[in-house]
């Protein structure tokens, strides 16, 4: 559901790399955090195979497009919106083929400007909307709840962890459970101050109370910095196993991504 890893200072936007070509604002950092107060738009294609049932030749294929943006309300503080757009292609684990668009969630986080002793913090909503384009792609279901986000800057380490919890707002459920779930994203970054290259571990771990099930992967991946013409991005990846999955579930996989990073405005 719900995405990604640490920072260097969230009160600062991006600098431009020095002549050396190092960026000195630690800007590979800055976008490990989450709730960084920075524009940027992850593209992150997921690429997931096998089953718990049995069908090893499963697949499945989800570009999630996660735009962040934050707004500065005051001197002190800072609201940041998360919206996480999954666009999936999945095979050989119905009849059929399946392709479309998935249920869209987006968080925003009430957030102090500056960090405290490196502690950065953020709280506030999450919204679940019905946006699927296939039965067996979203949740069909209207949902919201509560979000908030931890994390220590320590050096070049970052760590922390991000959850969530959705209840389902509908009355309608076409015969689905209503949703009631839960997600968990602890994740540990180390970013090279010379290279911009920030390696991570990470879960993105979901509980669902209805069926009581858990859904866990482990990634391991690294990101680095770049900057073509005017334009700064990320390029990056990780390998991820499911330690745990419900019935149907993925066994392994791995993830590509893409990030355009654009400077606040001062």
């Amino acid at each position: 559901m719900l995405l990604f890893t640490g920072a260097a200072s969230a009160a600062e936007g991006p600098r431009e790399p020095t002549e050396s070509g190092e960026h000195s604002s630690g800007l590979g950092q800055q976008l490990a955090n989450p709730i960084a107060n920075l524009i940027q738009v992850p593209l992150k294609s997921n690429f997931d195979y096998g089953a718990k049932d049995g069908r090893s030749d499963a697949f499945r294929y989800t570009l999630n497009i996660e735009p962040v943006v934050p707004f500065s309300l005051s001197e002190n503080w800072n609201l940041i919106t998360r919206t996480i757009i999954p666009v999936t292609h999945v095979e050989r684990l119905f009849p059929t083929y399946e392709s479309g668009l998935g249920d869209v969630v987006q968080s925003f986080f009430l957030s102090p400007a500056k960090p405290v002793n490196g502690v950065t913090w953020g709280v506030g909503p999450v919204f679940l909307y019905p946006t699927a384009t296939d039965e067996v792609l979203g949740h069909h279901q209207w949902g919201s709840g509560v979000t908030g986000i931890v994390l220590q800057q320590n050096g070049h380490w970052l760590y922390g962890v991000l959850a969530n919890h959705i209840w389902s707002l509908s009355n309608e459920t076409f015969g689905r459970e209503r949703v009631n779930a839960s997600f968990l994203q602890p994740f540990l970054t180390y970013t090279f101050p010379k290279t911009q290259t920030t390696v991570f571990l990470s879960s993105e771990s979901t509980y669902d109370w209805a069926s009581r099930q858990w859904m866990v992967p482990i990634n391991l991946g690294l990101n680095q910095l770049a900057k073509i013409g005017p334009q700064v991005i990320q390029v990056g990846g990780l390998v991820r196993y499911y330690a745990e999955t419900p019935q149907g579930g993925p066994g392994w996989g791995f993830q590509l991504r893409l990030t355009y990073v654009f400077p606040r405005a001062h």
